[in-house]
């Protein structure tokens, strides 16, 4: 917390990347291809589980939940970024710094919940498939997919709500490429320990015990698996959540990574660097995951291929 007497305008300096010429190029050529080619490849996803009736199962609903927030989670950080690298204009009003905030946690929150969400219904198709029909009906699907929402609204309201009353001194710069919670603690005046506590406990509930959940459920999944006699049988069973394991391992390896590594003076770009990838890059591969080896969005997709062809034919 900086002690000051005087309160400047309500905008912030966002310092982004301290990289040369060169390199700022060369970072915004690479955030715009990945943003480009996450919110094509996240609609594509969701347009095709919304029109494809053969993907109008659970894993694929909730698989189009997470496209959506993940073309938000890009949406609401990438644009600054890319606006900062090409104008090397830093700076950002309180408005739009606390619309960051917003749906940078809602998005966030929302990503994890529903990673839960996909962990449960591989848990069980995998552990109970004669029951999945009942366990896994339109009400509890609904349900799975409209609490992560509502959950993550109300932990991103609440973080507007305790970062909004700040006060700032005249160094009001963030140390980051968008508007992190995190960061406006360290350059406020105000006190912020109990909003502190509150984040920590935020964090608990809203990925660290939802992580718990996750690897309780792939223990199950890995047991049963285990049990399963025929190589066949395993091979088919293991397949049928990789996509899901793998985002799971891309979404949380750096969060991990982050969060676990040492505080040092000169770890900040690299903490940048990190968050960078978790919020920019994972949302990007996810579609890729899903597709490269899913023969029932392959299909998919060939399939609307062929009517259009017909279509053009006729």
């Amino acid at each position: 917390m900086e002690e000051c007497s005087n309160i400047t305008e309500n905008v912030f300096y966002i310092s982004a990347f301290s990289i040369s010429e060169t390199g700022q190029c060369l970072l915004f050529t690479a955030v715009l291809l990945m943003y480009l080619m996450t919110v094509f490849g996240n609609v594509t996803i969701a347009v095709l589980v919304c029109w494809v009736p053969q993907l109008h199962t659970p894993m694929y609903f909730f698989l189009s939940n997470l496209a959506i927030s993940d073309v938000m989670y890009v949406s609401v950080t990438l644009p600054k970024l890319l606006f900062i690298l090409l104008t090397h204009d830093h700076w950002m009003s309180l408005a739009a710094c606390m619309t960051q905030v917003l749906f940078f946690s809602l998005s966030a929150a929302s990503d994890v919940f529903l990673l839960t969400s996909m962990a449960y219904d591989r848990y069980v198709a995998i552990c109970k498939p004669l029951q999945y029909s009942l366990l896994m009906s339109t009400n509890v699907c609904l349900s799975l997919s409209l609490s992560p929402w509502l959950i993550s609204a109300t932990n991103a309201a609440a973080n507007v709500l305790t970062t909004y009353p700040l006060s700032f001194c005249l160094t009001q710069n963030v140390d980051h490429f968008f508007c992190d919670p995190k960061e406006l603690y360290a350059i406020t005046s105000s006190d912020t320990t109990s909003r502190k506590i509150f984040m920590l406990c935020a964090d608990v509930l809203l990925a660290l015990f939802p992580f718990v959940l996750i690897l309780t459920s792939y223990i199950f999944i890995i047991s049963t698996i285990l049990k399963i006699s025929s190589s066949e049988g395993r091979l088919k069973a293991y397949s049928s959540c990789t996509s899901h394991l793998t985002t799971v391992i891309l979404f949380y390896g750096p969060i991990i990574i982050l969060y676990g590594k040492p505080e040092s003076e000169g770890s900040k770009e690299l903490d940048k660097l990190l968050t960078l990838l978790y919020a920019a890059l994972v949302p990007m591969l996810n579609p890729f995951v899903y597709t490269l080896r899913n023969q029932d969005v392959l299909n998919a997709i060939r399939n609307i291929k062929r009517k259009r062809n017909l279509i053009f034919l006729k």
